[in-house]
């Protein structure tokens, strides 16, 4: 068989992949299901992104004392944690819609949120015990490619559950995504290596923020670059689609689906895009942050002057999905690669804490701004808070 002749390492590789994208593919649908099931109910965007919250907010807790409990019990048991989880939060949802109010929502969506970055932190973290230190290019590879891989599932999620509100209603199409989950679990718990990420010592729970210089800026400059996207893709952005330019479900599920997977696309050929033999550096990160500043910039001009606007924002957004990528790609790599190789999870978890963050700064935001002010200004604030991004990150050369 083609496994059995591939390496120990390749294997689990594989393995921790195909548990991400399993996991992917359900968050993805999920986050579509909820956005248009509840607008479709009548919530405005403030209340559809209070959701949200819980999620993120957990997010943020999770990848910083998970790093700490993967280096203790092992990333095979974080991981696997975590589908469970999604599992439970999964099922909370299948109540008769009455019961579906929203303290409950948004209790599902914390339990979902935990589960997402124990998955996401596990299996970021793996990819340094599996690959040697002096093969920089491997790494960048592969971290390329799990990322990217992982955000293109997550796209064709958005596009799955767009799909099965349309089709089969919101109930039914989360029962099927959790029996999916629950096979790929047991397979997990079955085949994933026992001791993967487990540290030499017993690391202190005060030791989950004792950070390097350069693990903190990363970090920073992490929060700003995801909240900058956020803040305007994650309510405002299908709102606007649905509610100003007429959009449908499939058809806001459809393109922000092909979007993603387009996003996940170039995020995993980063590594050829930048050259070859290219390893990145803090100068890159620098770089493509201040390339990305003008883009929403750009859009928010042409909606305030009326140029265009389907088209300008059409564009634009594929062209800051694109420049995007290539930020987050090299961010995702930095981050591996600077991170001890003992205890790796407490170093990736503090840094995805710091994600987790700054996609809670933006989905609030994005329902707040959206619904005082609209779209355009939430493009304005994207763009400021990529020109910080851009000169916090400066603080690494």
């Amino acid at each position: 068989m083609i496994a059995a002749s591939l390496s120990p390492a390749v294997r689990q590789y594989l393995l921790v992949t195909a548990n991400y994208w399993a996991f992917t593919l359900t968050d993805g649908a999920l986050r579509m299901l909820v956005v248009l099931h509840f607008y479709s109910l009548g919530y405005s965007g403030l209340s559809i992104a209070m959701l949200f919250v819980f999620y993120e907010v957990f997010g943020v807790v999770t990848n910083l004392v998970g790093g700490w409990l993967g280096a203790r019990i092992g990333l095979n048991k974080t991981m696997n944690i975590g589908l469970f989880l999604q599992v439970i939060a999964l099922s909370m949802l299948l109540l008769p819609a009455a019961y579906l109010i929203v303290p409950w929502v948004m209790a599902a969506q914390a339990l979902s949120g935990i589960a997402k970055d124990l998955n996401k932190m596990s299996a970021k973290s793996s990819i340094k015990m599996l690959v040697s230190s002096k093969a920089q290019g491997t790494l960048f590879k592969w971290v390329a490619l799990l990322t990217g891989s992982k955000n293109a599932l997550k796209g064709l999620g958005f596009f799955i559950g767009g799909l099965l509100l349309t089709l089969v209603g919101f109930q039914l199409a989360i029962l099927c995504m959790v029996i999916m989950l629950l096979l790929v679990w047991t397979l997990s718990l079955i085949k994933l290596k026992q001791d993967l990420g487990k540290s030499s010592t017993r690391p202190k729970f005060r030791e989950i923020l004792s950070k390097s210089r350069a693990i903190n800026i990363l970090s920073a400059a992490r929060l700003l670059l995801f909240g900058a996207r956020d803040v305007w893709f994650v309510i405002a952005l299908p709102l606007y689609l649905a509610s100003q330019l007429g959009w449908d479900h499939w058809s806001v599920g459809s393109f922000l689906a092909i979007w993603v997977i387009g996003y996940g696309g170039v995020q995993s050929i980063a590594p050829l895009l930048l050259g070859k033999n290219s390893i990145p550096d803090a100068k890159t990160i620098t770089l493509w942050a201040l390339l990305l500043c003008a883009i929403p910039a750009l859009i928010a001009i042409a909606l305030t002057v009326n140029w265009q606007p389907e088209l300008a924002l059409l564009g634009g957004l594929m062209l800051f999905g694109a420049v995007f990528a290539i930020n987050s790609s090299v961010h995702s790599y930095l981050i591996v690669s600077y991170a001890k190789s003992d205890g790796v999870s407490m170093d990736v978890g503090f840094y995805y804490m710091a994600n987790a963050l700054g996609r809670l700064l933006g989905t609030v935001l994005s329902g707040w701004l959206y619904q005082s002010a609209g779209l355009t200004t939430c493009l304005w604030v994207s763009s400021t808070m990529l020109i910080l991004a851009v000169l916090i990150s400066k603080r690494l050369n």
